[in-house]
């Protein structure tokens, strides 16, 4: 009977692993069938072997998208905005989550829905607000012409998530360490900071995304090759009458990789919060 059973549960497990290697294939193949894409000419792209395997590997793509197509200069823009842009999300909402989350004063409420107010603002409808500011003030076509939309749009989420840690941290914590003379800032970079480091893990993957894949800003208000971002920088190489989609498909290889990278290293991160989390509120 025993052996039966562990039969059964056997078969089970191995049908699940099955189901469970179809669905990841089911995850990878776009990017494997992307890889394979990038590798090809354009004479086999269009003569019908879209899905199978290069007949030549044409890695010369990728030099020519990094070099001639100037995605390597596209990724390094897409880079420093992207990164100013979590640097600059991170220490805003840490220090204005812990102000409102850990600080006792009349108005942490109010500026906690002000700061939400801001995730029901559609980005279209600050498209032409900002443009016409930005020319104003002579930012077009720079870094801080994205950076400060994608900081603005980012502090939201950022603050609902920072703010809904931090108040699950027992007082505790705190008052023992103003009992041994810490201020303000010495509980918060002590103390509070490490605790939620991996809320800021969480924080960052969601600015990243939304900073590196955006297209409306970049496409909008950047007009000069030098500061284009990989989004715009991509959709820029299409020829009016000849384009090659081999590189085209190469650059979208590169510029996918940051990010499989970002979310490979930081996902470890999000599951830590959510136990994290939990742990904290028991």
């Amino acid at each position: 009977m025993s052996i039966k059973i562990a039969n059964k549960k056997n078969l089970s497990k191995y049908i699940l692993i099955l189901l469970l290697s179809l669905y990841a294939f089911i995850q990878v193949y776009p990017f494997l069938w992307l890889v394979l894409f990038s590798l090809k000419s354009n004479s086999e792209i269009f003569g019908g072997n879209i899905a199978g395997l290069p007949e030549k590997f044409l890695w010369i793509n990728y030099k020519d998208a990094f070099f001639g197509g100037k995605v390597g200069l596209y990724l390094f823009n897409s880079a420093f905005v992207t990164s100013l842009t979590i640097a600059i999300t991170l220490f805003v909402s840490c220090l204005a989550a812990y102000a409102i989350a850990r600080l006792r004063w009349k108005l942490s409420k109010t500026a906690m829905v002000f700061f939400l107010l801001g995730m029901m603002i559609p980005i279209h409808a600050t498209l032409l607000p900002l443009f016409i500011t930005f020319k104003d003030v002579k930012l077009l076509s720079t870094y801080w012409c994205l950076i400060l939309p994608y900081v603005g749009f980012g502090i939201p989420i950022a603050m609902y998530i920072m703010v809904g840690f931090m108040q699950a941290i027992p007082k505790e914590m705190e008052e023992s360490a103003f009992m041994d003379g810490a201020g303000v800032f010495s509980s918060f970079f002590r103390i509070i900071l490490p605790i939620v480091k991996p809320a800021m893990a969480t924080v960052a993957i969601f600015t990243f995304l939304s900073a590196w894949n955006e297209l409306m800003f970049a496409i909008t208000f950047i007009s000069k090759s030098q500061f284009r971002t990989l989004t715009v920088g991509l959709q820029s190489m299409v020829g009016q009458y000849n384009t090659k989609w081999g590189p085209i498909g190469a650059g979208l290889v590169i510029g996918t990789i940051p990010t499989i990278i970002i979310y490979s290293i930081m996902s470890k991160q999000i599951q830590h919060s959510l136990v994290a989390a939990g742990a904290v509120k028991g």
